[in-house]
């Protein structure tokens, strides 16, 4: 049906399935395809990411596209390979384009089914692969349009409220090369430093798809759960629950649970460890019950911080045993997930399909994983690889996620042993890291000079007052920060100029 937004003035020509209701700052519209009529010709158009690691950000539509380009192995594993259109500007769930004076008009999915934005200097459109959820169609203030679209979401979706408080993770030091004595070694070194969770990533496990201890923990994980608690952090253990390698004996054992192509195959639905992996078939009752299993298991040991990891593994287009869309797969198996380790288990999200988690998760990753160096220069162009700056530009891109759950920018660095990064790129990921109220750390104690022990001593103690003064411009307790060289890439080493 034909339809005319009017906002203060504004009309809006659009084509709406049906007729939309008035809500505070803009209007719902039913599920179904949307394409709004837009007067503003070449403008910025806001491309959002589907998982944690894809791409998001501005740019104009008579521009370059944002996205994942010439690497089909890395777009499976970074955005909705099904979807993508690497040549054409658009984005999963929610898009945005700006008129004038600071305002934008935004188009935002309130649910799942692969919801779908784009942009060209003409349509602002929305369409889903299955339309079951509604549209929000606002325009406004960026801040103000993005945080009614966040809070819709929210009404629909649920939101926790839990909080991860201050983070050590073993990933960014020891990443794979973990082992029961230099766990305890680390541990026993950060006892007494204000952090709340000691989180040990991946390299515990024998190989992934297999949740038990592996070899370099004789002792088995709930020692080191004691361990870790004994110091008084809460236990954290990273997991991959929705993949296995084609070695685990999950995979080698019972392919008939896995997520099938179309030769009736296991389907290959990305790329780690220097090989393919596969996605468990989550309808399977079996394949619940093996859920069930593990995070019994695993909050039976003690962890009570759990890093769920590649979960967009969960949601991709693949052959299951109930024909269900994937994104609604998704979310009832992250349910299961909760119920199982119940609302005193944090569950940070890494890897997820980022509105389909809403109301699940306790917190989520909203960028690339961050290095100990600036730029990526084994993958240049991809904006999905892994490095600070990228860290830092898709994160920014996601600060109005906060109204939906704690977002995890990555960790932070103060060591500049084992670093390419300086003092003023480490400065901006903290900076980043600050305004998005996430703090964590991989560096070990024995890595830092003492001037170096007290930065990281009060960074983890203060809690700042966070004001956003424009899109990419922040005040920290007073402290003006300007991220915008950083994320438009017109200052690409030197982040110290940043900083006032």
């Amino acid at each position: 049906m034909l339809h005319t937004f009017d906002f203060d003035g504004l009309r809006i020509p659009a084509n709406l399935p049906r007729v939309p209701s008035p809500v505070p700052g803009g209007f719902v519209v039913p599920a179904g395809p949307v394409a709004l009529l837009h007067p503003f010709g070449d403008t910025e158009f806001y491309r959002h990411g589907w998982n944690s690691w894809s791409p998001s950000g501005w740019a104009r539509t008579d521009g370059e596209t944002i996205g994942i380009k010439d690497s089909p192995n890395r777009l499976l594993t970074a955005d909705d390979a099904a979807n993508e259109t690497p040549h054409a500007h658009s984005g999963a769930a929610v898009g945005a384009i700006a008129g004038t004076d600071g305002d934008v008009l935004l188009l935002g999915a309130l649910g799942v089914g692969s919801p779908r934005v784009g942009a060209d200097r003409n349509v602002l459109w929305g369409r889903a692969e299955e339309h079951t959820a509604d549209w929000f169609v606002a325009y406004g203030p960026e801040r103000q349009v993005f945080a009614d679209y966040a809070d819709l979401v929210s009404e629909r979706l649920g939101r926790r409220t839990g909080s991860a408080g201050t983070v050590w993770s073993s990933w960014y030091s020891y990443f794979e090369g973990i082992d029961e004595e230099l766990v305890a070694r680390t541990v026993s070194d950060l006892a007494g430093y204000p952090f709340d969770v000691f989180q040990l990533d991946d390299g515990w496990e024998p190989i992934v798809g297999d949740w038990v201890a592996g070899p370099k923990f004789p002792s088995g994980m709930a020692v080191t759960a004691r361990t870790i608690a004994d110091a008084g952090f809460t236990p954290g253990l990273w997991l991959a629950p929705l993949i296995a390698l084609p070695g685990s004996e999950l995979a080698r054992t019972r392919p008939d649970l896995l997520v099938q192509d179309d030769d009736g195959r296991p389907l290959i639905t990305g790329y780690n460890w220097g090989s393919h992996y596969h996605s468990l078939d989550t309808t399977q009752d079996e394949v619940k019950d093996h859920l069930r299993e593990v995070f019994e298991t695993v909050v039976g040991w003690g962890y009570r911080y759990l890093k769920l990891d590649f979960m967009y593994a969960g949601a991709v287009t693949g052959k299951r045993s109930i024909p269900l869309h994937r994104e609604a797969v998704y979310r009832e198996a992250v349910q299961h997930i909760r119920s199982v380790v119940g609302d005193s288990v944090y569950l940070l999200g890494c890897g997820v399909p980022m509105i389909p988690s809403v109301g699940v998760f306790d917190g989520a990753r909203v960028g690339p994983d961050v290095g100990a160096f600036w730029d990526n220069a084994e993958r240049p162009g991809d904006p999905s690889g892994v490095g600070a700056r990228n860290s830092i530009v898709a994160s920014i891109n996601r600060a109005w996620m906060k109204r939906l759950y704690e977002v995890d920018p990555d960790a932070v660095y103060f060591r500049s042993a084992r670093s390419l990064l300086d003092d003023g790129e480490r400065q901006a990921l903290r900076d980043t890291a600050a305004i998005l109220e996430f703090r964590s750390t991989s560096d070990p104690i024995a890595w830092l000079s003492a001037q170096e022990r007290e930065q990281l001593i009060a960074y983890m103690e203060e809690t700042s007052v966070i004001e956003q003064t424009g899109r990419y411009s922040f005040r920290i307790d007073g402290r003006e920060v300007d991220l915008t060289p950083i994320v438009t890439g017109t200052v690409v080493t030197d982040a110290a100029s940043l900083v006032v």
